[in-house]
């Protein structure tokens, strides 16, 4: 079966689970709702057991995956297990553990596959077995002449009202990033109070001129700007701002610059990498501005830090979260900043 992202998150239930899960693709917010609601709906069913796996390092062992399908834990009796394949393609090894499993599902047990990268290239018998027993989502990129449909269509499902010059004006502010947009409309939600928004009234919820945000602040990371960076974080915290609604995208765009470093380095096809990121021409000297400060080992080792700091901002964590935040974006912005986060470790 193969379902639209945005389908099977509203669709899902317990009573519904299926064996397995494929949901792939480079729309971030898209992958992420549609896999919360699987989340969800093993909870609902009654699964006590989770497993997570990132078969990203090289030396990544397939068999472990097998393990955790086949075998309960000591006081589980239901297993949702989960696996990301960052490139879309698991290897000779992955592609047979998932078509095995596929064959024989095993009772109580969901297997959930993740992908960052999709094109129909990628599809080969194990995602087909996947979909002869699950479900197959993929987020394809939302083109930019479909973004307002989308931003309207998302405002409907929040139940926020605005004219067509008022989501023209959200759609050319948040430049086909749908995470940003989806934080913009939640934020509209709360402060509209249900009435009708036009360009005036759009203007006035979403400008940020008088305070800093997150958009401003990633673009100061990304043009080398560190007085600002430390200028803009100062002043999100001063404001009481939760860290929590800043980490998502602070997150994905660490995760999407060490994406671009790889690609680089393996001499792949930039213009290409660009467009599967959703970074619109206007962006994209920005990014290459910021990937000429670190080879692409330098941006991987970013990721460690970033882990910190979403645990840190979790509370899971003894760091300081804002400090960290800082020091995070300062790096990105300036690499004599890199030995800050050795210090702080």
């Amino acid at each position: 079966m193969e379902q639209k992202p945005e389908q099977l998150a509203a669709s899902v239930t317990a009573q519904t689970l299926k064996p397995a899960y494929l949901i792939a693709g480079a729309e971030f917010l898209k992958v992420m709702e549609a896999a919360d609601a699987i989340r969800a709906a093993a909870r609902a069913a009654g699964v006590d057991g989770r497993d997570v796996f990132d078969s990203s390092p090289k030396d990544f062992d397939w068999q472990f995956v097998e393990n955790a399908t086949s075998a309960m834990g000591l006081f589980s009796s239901t297993k949702l297990v989960e696996v990301t394949v960052p490139t879309g393609k698991p290897g000779k090894e992955g592609a047979a553990m998932i078509e095995a499993f596929c064959a024989n599902p095993p009772p109580g047990t969901t297997l959930l596959v993740l992908a960052n990268e999709w094109s129909n290239k990628h599809a080969g018998k194990w995602s087909d077995a996947i979909g002869r027993v699950g479900v197959v989502s993929i987020a394809w990129p939302v083109k930019p002449h479909e973004f307002p449909d989308w931003i309207r269509a998302r405002m409907r499902s929040r139940k926020v009202q605005a004219t067509q010059a008022a989501i023209e004006q959200l759609a050319l502010r948040t430049e086909g990033n749908l995470l940003a947009a989806a934080q913009e409309i939640d934020k509209l939600a709360l402060l509209a109070g249900g009435d009708m928004i036009d360009e005036a009234g759009m203007e006035t919820f979403v400008a940020d001129a008088a305070r800093f945000d997150v958009f401003r602040l990633l673009d100061s990371a990304l043009n080398g700007d560190a007085p600002m960076v430390s200028r803009m974080v100062a002043g999100l915290q001063a404001e009481g701002t939760a860290i929590q609604a800043l980490l998502g995208m602070v997150i994905m765009e660490v995760q999407r610059l060490t994406a671009l470093a790889i690609t680089q380095a393996r001499g792949g096809n930039m213009s290409q990498e660009f467009k599967v990121h959703r970074i619109w021409d206007s962006k994209q000297a920005q990014y290459k501005r910021a990937l000429a400060r670190y080879p692409a080992a330098k941006w991987q080792g970013l990721l460690a830090e970033i882990g910190r700091l979403d645990r840190a901002g979790k509370g899971r964590a003894g760091d300081d979260p804002w400090l960290l935040l800082e020091r995070v974006l300062l790096a990105v912005a300036e690499p004599r900043a890199h030995g800050l986060l050795r210090a702080h470790a």
